[in-house]
């Protein structure tokens, strides 16, 4: 089988299952709770600068972070799911020259998740400016503004999406990839934080804030390349490991 092929096979166990649909109903739910938020966070005594200015709206509606999170939840089950269920064997029967499988699936889970996180990005704004008249606002981002979040939430979900791809590989157990993704993602960063301070500014949010124009630290550039970083090394780590291994 050719790899275009699989790419195709691929992308067609993406499309025709429900994990893309439910994640896309809880980028639909969040947009939501974003829409609240900004309704509620303006009522209360505090709320000066909360969204009157470009860079607290940029801030609040900067979806990247989250973007990688998500992207990391369905990379992980995505491919950890082929191993529970046992779709792996027969699509290794049918090409057994591993790598090629796996890059099929690292290449198909990338453009999901980079498609999954632009539309959660698009969402969120999308919620935002139509919360905001509610609360005498209205959206003060660019659309130069604008297209940089939403680039960036799809780059974000798109190397979440690898980086849990490559977790999946690496524990072929679902419940153990997405604890791996939570705990990376989601528990680890704040911890970092707090106990190493040198390693905080290398963490996946502040590498995509700064991509997002919501944080000062590195060039862009460096936070580009530490960010793709953060999703290369687990995928090329699952990769080695399949390669390794038996498939059950």
């Amino acid at each position: 089988m050719t790899w275009l092929r699989l790419l195709k096979a691929e992308g067609r166990k993406l499309a025709t299952t429900r994990l893309l649909w439910g994640f896309l109903a809880a980028l639909v739910l969040f947009s939501i709770i974003v829409a609240v938020a900004v309704v509620l966070g303006s009522a209360t005594d505090d709320a000066v600068g909360f969204v009157d200015t470009s860079q607290a709206q940029r801030s609040l509606l900067a979806f990247g972070t989250n973007a990688m999170i998500f992207g990391g939840l369905f990379g992980a089950t995505a491919v950890a799911r082929e191993y529970t269920h046992g779709t792996i064997v027969p699509t290794s029967l049918l090409s057994p020259v591993r790598y090629r499988v796996q890059l099929a699936q690292l290449v198909a889970v990338l453009l999901a998740g980079g498609l999954l996180g632009a539309t959660g990005g698009g969402l969120t704004i999308g919620a935002g400016a139509a919360s905001l008249p509610m609360v005498d606002q209205h959206l003060l981002l660019t659309g130069g503004a604008v297209a940089r979040l939403v680039a960036v939430a799809g780059l974000a979900g798109a190397t979440g999406a690898v980086l849990g791809a490559g977790f999946g590989s690496l524990l072929r157990n679902t419940g153990g990839a997405v604890t791996a993704v939570v705990l990376l993602l989601l528990v680890g960063p704040p911890l970092v934080g707090q106990l190493l301070v040198n390693v905080a500014p290398w963490v996946p949010s502040t590498l995509i804030g700064v991509l997002a124009g919501v944080a000062d630290g590195h060039a862009i550039i460096v936070a580009l390349l530490a960010l793709l970083a953060w999703g290369v090394l687990p995928a090329a780590l699952g990769v080695a490991a399949v390669e390794r291994r038996d498939v059950i």
